[in-house]
């Protein structure tokens, strides 16, 4: 410890209640200028008559835990919006991305590859269920075929669903359902002459997607999905 230091403790441990008072007396300001101060300090109860309570100390703190409520959730609201502009950005960035595609493949990889990064998720893959080729070019690398009535099953009647804590689906990612967690199920429905599809994302983080969830934004980018295949194939 430096002299300073050492001088400056010093210094705060020989200060007197008298002292104080003078600086109060000099600064008259100081718990206006620093209402915080308020919070370290505890005011004098009052006495009060025999057999008469002193609720004086109790609504202080009271009042000091709500003050400490209010401001745990104006930060909790604070992270909320931060996030949902995030996310939001994101999908932004996505669909810019969907519609810079050059070719059908070239979508298709978007759609398998580029979105998973660009979602801060660790896979995306574009599930079809299996139609004798109705849509063209169903090979494409990236695409996974599944049996008919696999999807039905797997949305349990719902446009999209937002699971946690899951073991990750071999027919969906393959060798890397090991690694998945938590998962987004997005119907994509393409045209009345496709089968059914759905857009998935994937997650290592066992919390990442959750029930309850605002999905507007994802049904948004399943949405655009929809539109760009119908272009892209020439489908109603």
């Amino acid at each position: 410890m430096s002299d300073a230091e050492v001088q400056a403790v010093g210094d705060k441990n020989s200060l007197s209640a008298e002292d104080i008072l003078d600086y109060f007396r000099d600064h008259p300001r100081f718990l206006s200028d620093h209402p915080e101060a308020v919070d370290l300090i505890l005011p004098p109860k009052v006495k009060k008559e025999k057999g008469i309570a002193d609720f004086q100390s109790y609504l202080i703190e009271r009042l000091k835990a709500d003050k400490e409520e209010v401001i745990g959730t104006a930060k909790d609201l604070v992270e909320t919006a931060r996030s949902n502009m995030n996310n939001q950005q994101r999908i932004h960035n996505a669909v810019l991305r969907l519609l810079e595609a050059k070719s059908f493949e070239e979508f298709i990889n978007i759609i398998t590859t580029d979105l998973a990064a660009m979602l801060d998720t660790d896979m995306s893959v574009l599930v079809v269920e299996a139609d004798g080729g109705t849509i063209p070019h169903i090979q494409t690398s990236g695409i996974r075929v599944v049996p008919e009535g696999t999807i039905d099953h797997w949305m349990q009647g719902k446009n999209c669903l937002l699971e946690t804590d899951i073991q990750g689906i071999e027919p969906i990612y393959g060798g890397g359902a090991t690694l998945i967690r938590s998962q987004a199920l997005l119907r994509v429905d393409i045209s009345m002459n496709t089968p059914p599809a759905i857009l998935v994302f994937g997650s290592r983080d066992p919390a990442l997607f959750q029930p309850g969830q605002a999905t507007d934004q994802v049904m948004f980018l399943a949405r655009v999905v929809e539109r760009a295949f119908r272009q892209w194939l020439d489908l109603p």
